[in-house]
């Protein structure tokens, strides 16, 4: 029924009682579309980005040094590539880190162990588009060794010591300790004292022949020089880290794991797949019977750096180094700025060089949770 007021006609209700059901509709026809609209919208979201899927093949570098025990072992005793499942495991060797980075960023490998300051340097020039920081592989061993004849800071005024690469993570901490004692070095091999980067190999048989002063050397080196060559040892470099930045006095990172961000953004499954294969080849390192472990090591080492390694050099070295997933993020800051004052990098915000939310869910509740120290995503 249609209820007619004093002094107004049914005609004039009727029709605004169809205007408001056609709004009504209107309304209802809009909200209809945008719903659509909405699931359309996604529909083509889920089209433009299909599902990462794990990569064919993962590349990966690393160094013949003892620090990248992890590596060795992960590759010799198969753990690395059973963790990846149906992604197939390549290997390249590095002497040290820029040479590793440069083939991180061309895309001849997809993932590296390798020493922190390449890393922040490939960070800081691609305004932090090119690596993360994952885990941690090492920490501690790396030493200066000097000839006999050196007993102290003073001795080293016109000496000539070597480093594994100029901008490597022992070149920049030589540089700085050297700074530190007042001594004024430049990349290019001049100043107070002289710094040559050299092959490891190279600089132990250059010190053998007279050629060399010292050097500031990742392990086995540091222990080949002592051992075989009768070099000594000026510094340790853990006695120079109080534990105020990283909670952990005499630990400085030496090898880390990095991955290339783009693989890393198409392929996350492999990146956590690597990291279960790194942090079971870690617990491997730290739990295994001596014996063992230095036979592991030494088979690895003589099928990457062509070498074993005595029985006094091995087992000097494993006492030099601590092998942990963590890669003591609060040490950072310090490690750019003696890279800047080294003159082999620029002072930046480092801030997002570290994505450990992948270690951290593959450690689980069973480990402590790592730490990026504000400088990434944990």
């Amino acid at each position: 029924m249609t209820r007619i007021v004093a002094g107004e006609s049914a005609v004039p209700q009727r029709k605004r009682a169809v205007e408001a059901a056609l709004a009504i509709g209107l309304v209802l026809l809009i909200a209809f579309g945008a719903v659509v609209a909405s699931n359309i919208s996604r529909d083509s979201s889920a089209e433009a980005a299909p599902a990462a899927t794990p990569a064919d093949e993962l590349k990966l570098g690393y160094f013949g040094n003892l620090t990248h025990a992890p590596a060795l072992v992960g590759v010799k005793q198969g753990i690395l590539a059973r963790n990846l499942g149906s992604t197939r495991l390549g290997t390249e060797t590095f002497n040290a880190g820029p040479a590793a980075i440069e083939a991180l960023n061309a895309g001849a490998i997809d993932a590296a162990y390798i020493g922190p300051n390449p890393a922040i340097n490939s960070f800081v020039k691609s305004r932090g588009e090119s690596v993360s920081i994952i885990a941690g592989a090492a920490a501690g061993g790396a030493q200066l060794v000097v000839k006999p004849g050196i007993t102290s800071a003073a001795d080293l005024k016109g000496k000539t010591l070597a480093s594994p690469q100029l901008g490597g993570t022992q070149d920049v901490a030589l540089r700085a300790w050297l700074s530190s004692q007042g001594y004024k070095t430049n990349v290019d091999g001049s100043g107070d004292v002289a710094i040559n980067p050299t092959d490891n190999a190279q600089t132990l048989k250059l010190f053998q022949d007279g050629k060399l002063d010292g050097a500031w050397l990742p392990e086995p080196w540091a222990s080949r020089l002592v051992l075989t060559a009768g070099a000594k040892v000026l510094v340790d470099e853990k006695d120079l880290w109080d534990g105020s930045l990283s909670g952990k006095a005499g630990e400085f990172p030496t090898t880390i794991l990095i991955v290339n961000k783009k693989f890393a953004a198409e392929h996350p499954d492999t990146v956590k797949a690597l990291l279960r294969g790194h942090v079971e080849s870690v617990a491997w390192l730290n739990n295994a019977p001596a014996a063992e472990k230095t036979d592991v090591i030494n088979s690895a080492l003589q099928e990457s750096a062509g070498a074993a390694l005595p029985a006094d050099v091995l087992e000097r070295s494993l006492q030099n180094v601590i092998f942990t997933v963590d890669p003591l993020a609060g040490t950072y800051p310090k490690l750019l700025k003696d890279g800047a004052d080294a003159g082999t990098t620029k002072q930046a915000d480092i801030t997002g060089l570290f994505d450990l939310r992948a270690l951290n869910e593959v450690i689980g509740t069973a480990g402590q949770r790592i730490s990026a120290a504000h400088l990434g995503q944990d």
